[in-house]
C-alpha cells in the first residue's frame, strides 16, 4: 500500500504482473484486481500571470504583444483581467456563503431531531418507570396472595430436580437458523423483569414466544401497541393537545326524545343517558323527558338552550306590513245581507242579468255565491250572497268578517225582521259600512218610510232621515233603482280607498268548501292579499294542498287570482271549514307540518272540551241524560256551510225531554260508512242535496237503515222536529167530573169500610179515579172498590143522590171526609 496526498491506493507488488493488485480478505482468502493505472497532470502557470513577492508581475499583464488579440491595448487588457477576477471573487463568496447556509441548515435538522430523539427517550424512560412501578406493585401483591394462601394450605409436593433443568435447559436452547433480531426477541422474552411475570408483549411477535411464552393470561393486541405509539408521537411533535369544545345553540321544544336531544347537541347518546341517570332519571334512549329536565343536561354539557315551542311552525307565514308604494287599488267586496225571501238574490240577478235564484231549491239560498260585475262605468265589483234564513247565522257572520261593503235589503212590504236585525249586528260587529236598500217598492203595498222608522229602533239612521247610512229604493222586479245603489257602492269605496299588494305570497279566506265527486274537494276562496298561482303550496285551516287548478265565477279556467277575486280552488288533501284562512308557504314539508300541528291542537281541544273534570261532573251529566231522551242522526250535506246550519239547526231543537244528537256531520254523497255508523247507533241519514252511493244503498236496504234525502232546509228541519216530537212523553191531562161527601162509615164483611156518600157536585163514576180530601188535605189517591145504589152495583151516580164507595186497598175513611172524582186523558205533544 502507498500513500499520495493522505489517501491510501492500491499499490503494484513487485511479484505480480504491472497493472494487477492483490487484495486481501478475512480468514486468509486472497483475489488477484487488474488495475489501471494513469499519469498524473502536472499543471505549470504561465509566465504572463506569475507575480513576484512585491505584488508586480515580472513581464507586462499583457504577455507577448504578438500573442495579443488585434487592436486592443495594454491599459484595456489590464481593465478586463481585473474584471475576470472579481467576477471569480464573487462566485467563491457566493459558494461559501452557500455552503454557510447548508451547514447550518443541516444544523438545524441534526438539533431537531436531538430534540426528538431526546423526547422520545425520556417518554420512554417515563412509561419503563410506571410499568415497573406497576409491575412492582402486582409483584407485591401476587407474593402476599401466595403467602396467604400458603399459610391457609398444606404444604405442596416437591418438584422434580431433574424435571426442572430439563425445562430450564429447553427454554435455553436456541432456535436454529434464528436471526440476531430473533435471538434478541428471545432472549427479551425470557428475562425476567422486576415486575415478575410479564404478560404483555413487546415488539414483534416470534414463533418462540407464541409457542412457549403465550400460554395463559391476557396480551396486549398489537392495536393497542400501535396506538400507545402513535400517541407518544403526536405527544413529541406537540399534537396531543384536546380538541376545544364547541358550543352549540339546542332548540329544545316542550317533549324531545332522548337520542334526538344527543343528536342536537352532537354528543353521544351513552353520554347523555349517563347523565340522566347521575340525576336520578333511569331512562333509555327512546323514551321522552320534558323541556326542564333536557334543559339541565344541556347545560350540564356546556350549551345554550332555545326554548321553542310547537306552534313556531306556524311562523314561516310571515305577517308583513306592505309599503304604501306597493299597494294598488283592488275592487270592493259587497256582501248583501237581509232577512229571508227580501229579495237578496233577485237583486243581485238584476245586477248581474242572471237567473241564480231559479237554481236555489225553495227559491232560497242556501250557499254562499261569489260573484264578480263589471259595473257600465268599467268598474270591477265583488258580491257575495248570504242566505237569510235562521240556520245559516254563521254564514252570514263570515259574509260580514271578509266584506268591505254591506248591502242591507229590506222589503218594503215588510219590513225590519229578526234575520234584518242579526245582519244589522254583523255588520256593526264587523265594523264595516252599510248601504240600505229597499227592495219591492213596485208593490203597491210598499212603504219605504216604515222600514226607515223601524231601522232607527236599531240605531240605523238613514240620510232622507239627516243620517250617515245611505238608502236606495230599488225593485228587483223592474230594476228601478239598481243604478242609484250601483252608484252608492262606487261612492262607499272611493271613500274607503281599498288598496292590496298583489306582488306578495297569497292570503284569502275560504267563503264555501265542498267535496265533488269528479274533483274531490273544492273551496271557494276569496283572495285578500297577494296573488294566488297555480302550483303555489298553501295550507288553510287543519288541510295543506297544491293549486291544481282555479274556476272563476263563470265556471272558466283561471292560471292566477288577485286581490278581490273569487276562484274555486282545486287540488287540497282534505275538505276545510268554511272560514278558515288560506296562506302560501314555500314548500310542501312546511304546509303539511303546519296541518298536522293544527290537526293535533284541533284534536287536543276537542278531548279536553269533551272530557268532564271531576267524577261528580261526569255523574251528574250521566244522571241528567238518563232523563232526556235522544234522537241521534247522521247529516251529509253538499257543501261545509250547510251542513254547518243543518248542525246548529238540530242543536235549537229540543227541550228538557228530548234533544237532538248529530252523530256524525261531514260533506259529500252518503257512503257504506256512513250506513255502518247509522246501523251500529240506530240513527237515520239525512241527505242535504247528495245522494247514496250504489253500494250505500245496497247495504242501507239490507240493514234497515233509513235515509232521507232533501233540498230546502225547512223539510229537514220540520221532520227532525216532528220525530223528536215522536219521543217526548204524552201529556196527561186530568178532568174534575163530580165531589161527594161522606156522612156515615159502615163496616162490611169481606168488604172493609164502606162510606155512605152524598154526591154534592157533577157525577161520580166507577171508572174514575178518586181523591180523599181531609181538611182540604189529599191524604190518599187511588181507585174506587165498589160504588153501590140501594144494595145495587151500579156505573154512576148523579148530583143530588146517595151512594156507597169503597177505596181500592184503603180503609181510614171518616164522616166528614169529600171524595174528588176525576178523569185522566192522554195528550200528544210536540216541540
Amino acid at each position: 500500500m502507498s500513500e499520495n496526498d493522505g489517501k491510501k491506493t492500491l499499490g503494484v507488488r513487485g511479484g505480480n504482473r504491472p497493472g494487477q493488485v492483490k487484495q486481501s480478505f478475512s480468514h486468509g482468502r486472497t483475489k488477484s484486481v487488474v488495475v489501471e493505472t494513469k499519469r498524473k497532470r502536472v499543471v505549470t502557470p504561465k509566465p504572463s500571470t506569475a507575480k513576484t513577492e512585491g505584488g508586480g508581475t515580472t513581464k507586462p499583464v499583457g504577455g507577448d504583444p504578438r500573442k495579443r488579440p488585434a487592436g486592443i491595448s495594454d491599459a484595456e487588457l489590464e481593465r478586463r483581467m481585473k474584471a475576470l477576477a472579481a467576477a471569480k471573487a464573487r462566485e467563491s463568496e457566493e459558494a461559501a456563503a452557500r455552503e454557510a447556509e447548508e451547514k447550518a441548515r443541516a444544523e438545524e435538522r441534526e438539533r431537531k431531531k436531538a430534540e426528538i430523539e431526546a423526547k422520545e427517550r425520556e417518554e420512554r424512560e417515563r412509561e419503563e418507570a410506571l410499568k415497573a412501578k406497576a409491575e412492582e406493585d402486582a409483584k407485591r401483591l401476587r407474593e402476599e396472595q401466595a403467602a396467604k394462601e400458603k399459610a391457609a394450605e398444606p404444604a405442596a409436593p416437591a418438584v422434580d430436580p431433574a424435571e426442572a433443568e430439563a425445562k430450564a435447559q429447553r427454554a435455553a436452547k436456541p432456535a436454529p437458523n434464528r436471526t440476531d433480531r430473533d435471538t434478541r426477541d428471545r432472549d427479551r422474552a425470557a428475562k425476567p423483569t422486576k415486575g415478575g411475570d410479564d404478560k404483555r408483549r413487546s415488539g414483534k411477535l416470534t414463533v418462540n414466544q407464541a409457542l412457549t411464552g403465550g400460554e395463559g393470561g391476557r396480551q396486549r393486541s398489537m392495536a393497542s401497541m400501535k396506538r400507545q405509539q402513535e400517541r407518544a408521537r403526536r405527544k413529541a411533535m406537540g399534537q396531543n393537545q384536546d380538541r376545544e369544545k364547541v358550543t352549540r345553540t339546542v332548540q329544545l321544544p316542550e317533549a324531545i326524545v332522548v337520542s334526538e336531544l344527543a343528536n342536537r347537541m352532537s354528543e353521544r347518546v351513552a353520554d347523555v343517558v349517563k347523565a340522566l341517570m347521575q340525576n336520578g332519571m333511569m331512562v333509555t334512549q327512546t323514551q321522552t323527558i320534558d323541556q326542564d329536565t333536557a334543559e339541565l343536561i344541556i347545560e350540564e354539557f356546556g350549551h345554550k338552550v332555545q326554548r321553542v315551542s310547537d306552534s313556531d311552525v306556524e311562523q314561516v307565514i310571515t305577517q308583513t306590513e306592505d309599503r304604501p308604494e306597493e299597494l294598488k287599488d283592488r275592487a270592493p267586496i259587497i256582501t248583501i245581507m237581509g232577512h229571508v225571501d227580501h229579495g237578496k238574490t233577485s237583486i243581485l240577478d238584476a245586477i248581474r242579468k242572471a237567473r241564480v235564484v231559479q237554481g236555489e231549491a225553495g227559491g232560497i239560498t242556501q250557499h254562499i255565491g261569489a260573484y264578480q260585475v263589471q259595473s257600465e262605468s268599467g268598474t270591477t265589483l265583488t258580491f257575495l250572497d248570504t242566505p237569510g234564513h235562521a240556520a245559516f247565522t254563521s254564514m252570514r257572520a263570515r259574509g260580514a268578517q271578509v266584506t268591505d261593503i254591506v248591502v242591507l235589503v229590506v222589503a218594503a212590504d215588510d219590513a225590519v225582521m229578526p234575520q234584518t236585525i242579526e245582519a244589522i249586528n254583523h255588520a256593526k260587529a264587523a265594523k264595516v259600512p252599510m248601504i240600505v236598500a229597499i227592495n219591492k217598492c213596485d208593490k203597491p203595498e210598499a212603504n219605504p218610510d216604515k222600514v226607515r222608522t223601524d231601522l232607527l229602533q236599531h240605531e240605523v239612521i238613514v240620510e232622507k232621515m239627516s243620517g250617515e247610512v245611505q238608502d236606495v229604493e230599488v225593485s228587483a222586479t223592474t230594476g228601478a233603482g239598481l243604478d242609484d245603489l250601483l252608484e252608492s257602492i262606487a261612492l262607499q269605496s272611493e271613500l274607503l280607498d281599498l288598496k292590496a299588494n298583489p306582488d306578495r305570497a297569497a292570503q284569502g279566506a275560504v267563503i264555501e268548501a265542498k267535496l265533488d265527486v269528479g274533483r274531490g274537494p273544492v273551496a271557494t276562496v276569496l283572495i285578500q292579499h297577494g296573488t294566488l298561482k297555480q302550483g303555489d303550496i298553501f295550507v288553510v285551516g287543519e288541510q295543506w294542498g297544491k293549486v291544481r287548478a282555479m274556476e272563476n265565477d263563470k265556471g272558466e279556467r283561471v292560471k292566477e287570482a288577485g286581490p278581490s277575486v273569487p276562484v274555486e280552488v282545486l287540488g287540497l288533501n282534505g275538505t276545510p271549514e268554511a272560514g278558515d284562512v288560506l296562506n302560501v308557504v314555500e314548500t310542501e314539508a312546511q304546509a303539511r307540518e303546519i296541518a298536522e300541528y293544527r290537526q293535533k291542537a284541533a284534536k287536543d281541544k276537542r278531548a279536553a272540551a269533551g272530557a268532564a273534570t271531576t267524577l261528580e261532573q261526569m255523574m251528574a251529566k250521566a244522571k241528567a241524560d238518563e232523563n232526556v231522551a235522544e234522537l241521534p242522526i247522521l247529516v251529509k250535506a253538499d257543501v261545509q256551510g250547510s251542513a254547518e246550519a243543518i248542525v246548529q239547526a238540530m242543536e235549537k231543537i229540543g227541550n228538557d225531554e228530548v234533544r237532538v244528537r248529530v252523530l256524525h256531520y261531514g260533506v259529500g254523497a252518503i257512503t257504506e260508512t256512513d250506513v255502518g255508523l247509522a246501523e251500529a247507533s240506530g240513527a237515520p241519514i239525512m241527505g242535504f242535496n247528495v245522494r247514496a252511493n250504489a253500494s250505500a244503498r245496497q247495504t242501507a236496504n239490507q240493514k234497515g237503515v233509513e235515509i232521507r234525502y232533501y233540498s230546502v232546509i225547512y223539510d229537514l228541519v220540520d221532520d227532525v222536529k216532528a220525530a223528536a216530537s215522536g219521543l217526548l212523553s204524552a201529556e196527561v191531562r186530568e178532568t174534575f167530573i163530580g165531589y161527594a161527601q161522606i156522612k156515615e162509615v159502615f163496616k162490611v164483611t169481606k168488604v172493609g169500610n164502606v162510606a155512605g156518600c152524598l154526591v154534592t157536585e157533577g157525577v161520580a163514576r166507577r171508572a174514575a179515579g178518586v181523591r180523599l180530601l181531609r181538611d182540604n188535605v189529599v191524604v190518599h189517591e187511588g181507585t174506587l172498590k165498589t160504588l153501590k145504589r140501594f144494595k145495587d152495583e151500579v156505573s154512576e151516580v148523579i148530583s143530588g143522590q146517595e151512594c156507597g164507595m169503597a177505596f181500592e186497598n184503603y180503609d181510614d175513611i171518616r164522616p166528614g171526609d169529600v171524595i174528588e172524582i176525576f178523569t185522566r186523558e192522554e195528550v200528544e205533544r210536540s216541540l
